[in-house]
């Protein structure tokens, strides 16, 4: 099977790319840049999902779109909605099979504004003619081990302590999402969550208990509809505990490495 990925060196991406071609798919990766840093075996392709440009050539003789390409961190997912509708219109002019979009676990339910474009993008790929799959997945150990390392040299870290996480490895999302990819188009698939959910003062506890810092953690109330979501764990699905990969494990692991 001939498959673009978008995002291929992104947190999920890049996992997905190795699976790929583990199973001998010939994998290209969507790239603005010449020469992106790939595994063996992937090429990279010219294409601008905010312009369009090369969009056309790169889907050409493709049988399945993996679109894991988003405007992370302060971009908010801005463009996100129209890249994905250039993206969509250039797989259905060459006759593309099966795109399988990557998404959030409770995108419907907490009004942040990332996911309320999460969520534009899957209504897109829902009207698009396209045999599609969305994939939802709870957040990536390697988001949360992100945050905590942005801040665990503080002395003291002020954090939304009750919210509620089911933190999964990136590496076990992109391989159900490549079974996915593989199998043909889903529609809406099954929910992917980790093996566990746990507060944010859970997560902290094992972070500082293999870590030994920050130095201390205070809880701190915010209002509004965001945080109670996250308090109540609409991000998460308890009955879609696929992954296997614990907190303690990816941390511990973590913590081995430096």
């Amino acid at each position: 099977m001939r498959v673009l990925v978008t995002g291929g060196t992104g947190t999920l991406g890049r996992p997905a790319v190795q699976r790929l071609l583990q199973r001998g798919h010939e994998v290209r990766v969507l790239s603005r840049r010449s020469s992106p840093a790939l595994p063996h075996g992937a090429a990279a392709v010219y294409g601008d999902l905010s312009t369009g440009a090369g969009i056309a050539a790169a889907v050409e003789g493709v049988d399945a779109v993996l679109h894991a390409a988003s405007n992370t961190g302060i971009g908010l997912g801005r463009g996100d909605v129209a890249g994905t509708q250039r993206l969509l219109d250039a797989a259905r002019s060459a006759g593309v099979a099966h795109l399988l979009y990557v998404s959030i676990v409770g995108i419907d339910r907490i009004p942040l504004v990332y996911y309320r474009r999460k969520l534009a993008c899957e209504q897109v790929v829902l009207g698009s003619g396209v045999g599609h799959t969305i994939f939802r997945a709870t957040q990536f150990h390697e988001l949360l081990t992100g945050a905590l390392l942005a801040v665990e040299r503080w002395p003291l870290v002020p954090l939304p302590v009750s919210w509620r996480f089911q933190p999964v490895a990136a590496e076990e999302a992109a391989a159900c999402a490549v079974e996915l990819l593989a199998a043909g188009p889903h529609g809406r698939a099954p929910d992917f969550g980790g093996p566990e959910v746990m507060t944010l003062a859970e997560l902290t506890r094992v972070w500082r208990q293999r870590r030994g810092r920050p130095g201390r953690v205070v809880g701190i109330p915010l209002p509004g509809r965001v945080s109670l979501g996250f308090r109540l764990g609409l991000n998460t699905c308890p009955s879609n505990a696929s992954g296997r990969r614990r907190w303690a494990e990816h941390v511990a692991a973590l913590s081995e490495t430096g």
